[in-house]
C-alpha cells in the first residue's frame, strides 16, 4: 500500500482534468447503496490534531503515461521531488482564460496519511501543467475541507475554502495562483456542506456576481443560497432553494439568467431552477422557475464509494454563441431503476429549462449491473462542443478497479464520441479506513487548445467535484 497521495499533466493537450484516487472501502462489486446521499451527517469533523511531519524524504515525482496520455505530478516539493508520507485530495483546478498555461490547483493537505487533519493546500504551474510548484496551505494548522477553484474572464483565480464549522473563506489571487488573499477574517456568514459557486462573466447588469449554493448541513442554520455583487468580498444574506435542491452545481446563461442543478432533498427528484433577477444587485434572488428533470435514475451513495456519493448533478451552459448557444445541459452518474450501480446520463434544455430531453446513456459498454460508471462530470467548450469523464470498471475482473473514461459530443449531446480510457486502472479501495469521508472533488475544463480528428477548442469553465483519498492527478488530453 503506498504511504502518499499525489498530484498530475498529460500531453496532446486540452482537455484538464484534477484527479484523486479514493480511499474507500466496500464488500462486494455491485453492492447497493448503504445510505442516502442528502442524509445529513457530520463528517467535516475535527478528529486528529495536526500532523506532526517527521519524515521529510523524497523520492521521484510520479509521471504516469497511458497510451497517447502522460499525467504529471502536482503537489511536489521546492524541487520537484515527491513528499514521502503527506497526501491530497479533493483537488480542483482553475485556468487562465488569458493565458491557458497558467494554471492553479486547490486540494485539502494532510502533513501525514496517519492523520485525518486537512488543510487548504495548492499549488500552480506556468508551463500547462508539466511542472508544479507547491507553495504551502491558506492558512497553517486550520481545518479546512471542500476546496472549489473558478476563474473570471481576467485570469482572477477565486478558492471557496469550508471551515469545520461549516462557514467558508473565499480567496483571490491576482497572480495565477501563485499567492492568495483572503477575503473575510472571520468567514462568510452563510455556507454549508458541498458547496459550490460560479461567476457571473456575461456583460450583463451581473457581471462580476458570485452565486453559490450548498447542502442541508449549513453555518447558518437555514438557507442553501448566497450571492456576492462584490467579486466574492462580502455576500448576502441566504436564502432557500425551491424543494431543498442540492448535491448540484450551478451557471450562468449569455443573458445572464442563473441556473442551478440539483436532487431534490427529501423526494430525490431532479430539477433544474432559474433566477432571472439575481443579476439584479439591488434585488432580492428569486427562484422563477423550477423544472423537474428525468435523469434515468437517482443519485445514490454506499456503493463503490460507500462512505460517500457515486456521482453528484453538473449543470452547464453553452455560452458558444452559435446555434446551440443557451443550451443547458445537465450530467450525473446515477442508479437506473432496477439496477445498484450507476451510469452516465445525460440530458438538454434548448428552451432555456423550460423541458428537456430523455435521458440519454454516455458510457457506451454494454449494460452490465456489476460494473460502476461513477462520478461522471462534464463541461461545454467555448465552441459548444461537450467533454464528459467519468470512473469506470468496465475493464475491471473484480469489478472495482476504475479507470478514467472520455468522451465528446459535436453535436449538442445528441451523440457521443466511442469511449476511451484515459489513465491507468487504479484500486479504489487503498489506503482506507482512516480518512474514511471518502467524497471525491474533480475539475475537467476543454483547457489548452488541442487538435483530435479534425476538432478542436480552447478553454472553457465546467468544472465538476466529488471527494476522496489518495493520489491527485491532473490530465490532459
Amino acid at each position: 500500500m503506498r504511504t502518499d497521495m499525489s498530484c498530475f499533466k498529460v500531453s496532446t493537450a486540452g482537455l484538464l482534468i484534477c484527479l484523486v484516487f479514493l480511499v474507500a472501502l466496500a464488500t462486494a462489486s455491485g453492492q447497493a447503496p448503504t445510505w442516502n446521499p442528502h442524509t445529513n451527517k457530520p463528517l467535516e469533523k475535527y478528529d486528529n490534531p495536526p500532523a506532526y511531519i517527521y519524515r521529510l524524504e523524497s523520492s521521484p515525482r510520479k509521471i504516469s503515461p497511458y497510451g497517447v496520455f502522460i499525467s504529471y505530478q502536482v503537489n511536489v516539493d521546492a524541487n520537484g521531488m515527491n513528499i514521502v508520507g503527506d497526501a491530497a485530495n479533493e483537488c480542483t483546478i482553475s485556468v487562465d482564460p488569458t493565458n491557458t498555461t497558467k494554471m492553479a490547483i486547490g486540494w485539502r493537505q494532510f502533513n501525514s496519511v496517519t492523520s485525518n487533519f486537512r488543510q487548504g493546500g495548492w499549488g500552480y504551474t506556468t508551463d500547462g501543467g508539466v511542472h508544479w510548484t507547491f507553495p504551502g496551505v491558506l492558512e497553517p494548522g486550520v481545518f479546512r475541507s471542500d476546496p472549489v477553484t473558478g476563474s473570471d474572464e481576467t485570469g482572477t483565480f477565486f478558492y471557496l475554502s469550508l471551515l469545520q464549522t461549516f462557514c467558508e473563506n473565499m480567496y483571490r489571487s491576482t497572480n495565477g495562483g501563485q499567492s492568495w488573499t483572503e477575503l473575510q477574517a472571520d468567514g462568510l456568514a452563510g455556507g454549508g456542506d458541498k458547496q459550490w459557486f460560479t461567476i457571473d462573466k456575461t456583460g450583463g447588469p451581473g457581471h462580476g456576481f458570485q452565486y453559490q449554493s450548498w447542502d442541508t448541513t449549513t453555518c447558518s442554520g437555514s438557507g442553501q443560497f448566497s450571492r456576492s455583487t462584490d467579486g466574492g468580498v462580502t455576500w448576502q444574506a441566504t436564502i432557500a432553494v425551491p424543494n431543498s435542491a442540492d448535491l448540484g452545481t450551478l451557471d450562468v446563461a449569455t443573458n445572464g439568467n442563473l441556473f442551478l442543478g440539483g436532487e431534490g432533498d427529501f423526494n430525490n427528484v431532479f430539477y433544474c431552477i432559474r433566477s432571472s433577477n439575481a443579476q439584479i444587485g439591488n434585488q432580492t434572488p428569486v427562484f422563477d422557475q423550477v423544472t423537474p428533470v428525468n435523469m434515468g435514475g437517482v443519485l445514490g451513495g454506499g456503493g463503490i464509494n460507500p462512505a460517500g456519493l457515486d456521482g453528484q448533478l453538473f449543470l452547464a451552459i453553452d455560452r458558444s454563441g452559435g446555434p446551440t448557444n443557451n443550451n443547458i445541459y445537465m450530467l450525473a452518474s446515477v442508479v437506473p431503476p432496477g439496477r445498484s450501480t450507476t451510469d452516465v446520463m445525460f440530458v438538454r434544455s434548448t428552451d432555456g429549462g423550460l423541458t428537456f430531453s430523455a435521458p440519454l446513456r454516455v458510457n457506451d459498454d454494454p449494460v452490465n449491473p456489476s460494473k460502476w460508471h461513477w462520478f461522471g462530470t462534464f463541461s461545454v467548450a467555448p465552441n459548444g462542443r461537450l467533454d464528459a469523464v467519468w470512473y469506470d470498471t468496465r475493464n475491471a475482473a473484480n469489478n472495482t478497479d476504475s479507470q478514467l473514461f472520455y468522451s465528446f459530443s459535436a453535436d449538442a449531446g445528441v451523440t457521443w464520441s466511442p469511449n476511451v480510457a484515459v489513465s491507468q486502472p487504479f484500486n479504489p479501495f487503498e489506503g482506507y479506513p482512516n480518512q474514511n469521508k471518502t467524497r471525491r472533488r474533480r475539475l475537467l475544463r476543454s483547457g489548452v487548445p488541442r487538435r483530435t480528428k479534425s476538432h478542436t477548442h480552447a478553454n472553457s469553465d465546467g468544472e465538476s467535484y466529488g471527494h476522496t483519498y489518495l493520489d491527485a492527478y491532473a490530465y490532459a488530453l
